[in-house]
């Protein structure tokens, strides 16, 4: 991750600490593979998550993104389709972001007031036009490393062991042909149940920023 401690009102890596909350988020939504899988884990569980979505697959999966909204999850911004934003040139990242936004704004009536960058790289440019948009750029300071196909033990010690009040967890429930992400999905039940034991309450980003 590239940040720059310049923008800490834009860049939020972690909430307040002064509550007992986690934030379970998830890249890259959606597909018709694994996000459905994860939508049927948190209704049961009855708990409320953030997803990142990619505006091509916003248009790919369709009634997918309209069910995550459905059931009451919070939506960010994660690109039109996951380039890494140092890679290419600022009038492209800005339609890479209005573009998604467009999508989004179809799903929820509104402009997203979070963005997640691709691989968590974005230019201190990048940050200042976001900034002036008044947007909030969500990273993380627990990472599943899901995306690498681990199984559900090694996704779980990814995550327990690493969380403190106000953690924002990185996970994923979109992937790319042949990714998969069956160990997220296994463990999530697992990692739902824990935390709640240890007395945490799950919570959109949106609400642990207090952010509409």
């Amino acid at each position: 991750m590239i940040f720059n401690n310049k923008y800490e009102s834009t860049l939020i890596m972690k909430g307040p600490g002064t509550k007992r909350e986690i934030a379970l988020t998830f890249d890259d939504a959606p597909d018709d593979i694994f996000t459905p899988k994860i939508l049927d884990i948190l209704k049961e569980k009855k708990v409320k998550a953030t997803f990142f979505l990619v505006g091509y697959r916003i248009e790919k999966y369709p009634d997918v993104a309209k069910r995550i909204v459905r059931e009451g999850h919070a939506v960010g911004n994660h690109s039109f389709n996951h380039p890494n934003f140092l890679d290419i040139k600022d009038t492209d990242f800005q339609k890479q972001i209005t573009r998604t936004d467009e999508l989004i704004r179809g799903l929820i009536g509104s402009t997203p007031a979070i963005v997640r960058p691709p691989y968590g790289n974005i230019s201190d440019k990048q940050m200042e036009w976001l900034a002036g948009s008044k947007r909030i750029v969500v990273a993380w300071d627990v990472d599943s490393l899901d995306w690498k196909g681990l199984n559900s033990e090694e996704v779980v010690t990814n995550i327990l062991p690493k969380v403190s009040p106000g953690s924002i967890v990185l996970q994923h429930s979109g992937t790319g042909d042949g990714g998969d992400l069956s160990g997220t999905v296994h463990a999530l039940p697992t990692v739902i149940d824990q935390l709640r034991r240890e007395g945490f309450k799950l919570v959109t980003v949106q609400e642990m920023l207090n952010i509409s």
